[in-house]
């Protein structure tokens, strides 16, 4: 089965959409026997260097693990503010839609959200190579746009509508990445639900195992004698995480509890600045972790952070989530009580659950972990008992099913 993939963020790119791409097309490649190509960006956060992404074509041919990338060579600018972020969008779309002038004959031809109108470039490629076309919705425009931006513009928001609506009509099969998405695009976006599939973002339950506390990460910064409550991944803009920081100022004078902030963002600039405005020694920033040391840096925390902002349940799902199970550690979703992250904490008691942009509910529940460790011992165990339903082999089999069907080919044992 030959795929093409269309998303600006991909290897080695850490960012949590490319990794789950990555991991996704190198598993059909090789647990699967597919031909997998990625139209995808230059790296904007990586640790590792991809050779097309230093060249100044617009389309840049390589390959990693098996899977071709087509380099689409925009813009890589810092996203910190709106006009940066329409310079990454719009540059790579249109590098990305000669790219896909370069694609052979494809089954099924997928576009994710990275940016929100990247689609029209993928639904163009596979009317133009015969594929079936696949809408995987990461997140859903233009709601998450007039939640998020620093720019408003209700034509943009108009446009974002339109197109939104246009691929959902048009796919073959839509993904969504939990019931509370799926409820979203049937009832307010009119997708048809027969073609409206849930597939949940996944771990590594392999690779990412409950570890000591007492590890070297924790060593290195200082964390093996404290109550570590960790935020580890994007520090963007739907978290919220000003909450987490004026959090921490209210138990500022608890020596027993540190906050670790694990990534890096659109964000993270102006919370290094209002943290060191409040003097706050609780609080730690440090770099996205490599793979290799992933396991280390989510076992030095007693307990994680999910956090999303009122009322945007639904229109993103939270893939940090994943790995906390997988860690088995307890967390705190602080998210409106219909998200993913706070129906998974109630239905297997792994997690509580506070209110959202609440920073003295949150600094509560902070206080009632720290104050409690068997209470945060027994949720990690049944964290890492419902990651199980979450493996990354399980989800990259759906993937692989739902493709085969919808290209109409027969699925192997």
């Amino acid at each position: 089965m030959r795929i093409a993939f269309f998303n600006r963020s991909y290897w080695p790119d850490q960012a949590a959409t490319g990794q789950l791409l990555t991991e996704l097309s190198e598993d059909l490649v090789a647990r699967h026997g597919c031909r997998v190509t990625v139209v995808a960006g230059r790296p904007l956060h990586a640790s590792g260097r991809a050779k097309g992404s230093e060249t100044w074509s617009p389309v840049a041919r390589e390959a990693h693990n098996g899977v071709s990338i087509l380099r689409s060579n925009g813009t890589r600018l810092r996203p910190g503010h709106f006009a940066a972020r329409a310079a990454n969008y719009l540059s790579y779309f249109a590098a990305a839609a000669l790219a896909s002038r370069r694609l052979d004959r494809q089954d099924v031809v997928v576009s994710l959200t990275d940016p929100p109108i990247i689609g029209l470039a993928a639904l163009r490629a596979a009317r133009r190579t015969g594929a079936r076309f696949v809408f995987l919705c990461e997140d859903i425009f233009p709601e998450v746009a007039a939640l998020l931006a620093d720019f408003r513009s209700p034509t943009v928001d108009r446009t974002l509508d339109r197109v939104n609506r246009r691929l959902l009509r048009e796919a073959d099969a839509v993904i969504a990445l939990g019931d509370r998405m799926r409820r979203r695009l049937v009832e307010e976006k009119g997708a048809d639900p027969s073609r409206v599939h849930v597939i949940h973002n996944w771990v590594d339950c392999e690779a990412i195992v409950p570890g000591p506390r007492d590890n070297a990460f924790a060593r290195a910064h200082g964390l093996v004698d404290r109550f570590v409550l960790m935020h580890s991944g994007n520090i963007g803009l739907s978290q919220n995480l000003e909450v987490l920081v004026d959090a921490a100022y209210r138990l500022r004078h608890d020596t027993r509890i540190a906050i670790v902030i694990v990534g890096d963002g659109t964000s993270r600039v102006a919370l290094q600045k209002r943290v060191a405005e409040l003097g706050l020694t609780n609080v730690t920033f440090l770099p996205y972790q490599p793979k290799a040391r992933l396991h280390e840096s989510f076992a030095a925390a007693d307990a994680f952070l999910v956090s999303l902002k009122a009322g945007i349940e639904g229109y993103i799902v939270p893939s940090k989530l994943y790995g906390t199970l997988a860690a088995g550690r307890s967390y705190i979703a602080a998210t409106d009580a219909s998200a993913e992250p706070a129906v998974i904490a109630r239905q297997h008691q792994c997690g509580l659950v506070a209110v959202p942009g609440d920073p003295a509910d949150l600094a509560a529940k902070i206080a009632t972990l720290a104050s409690n460790r068997e209470l945060t011992r027994t949720m990690g165990e049944r964290s890492r008992a419902a990651a199980l339903q979450f493996d990354r082999r399980a989800a990259v089999r759906a993937y692989y099913d739902l493709f085969a069907r919808v290209a109409n080919l027969a699925t192997a044992a």
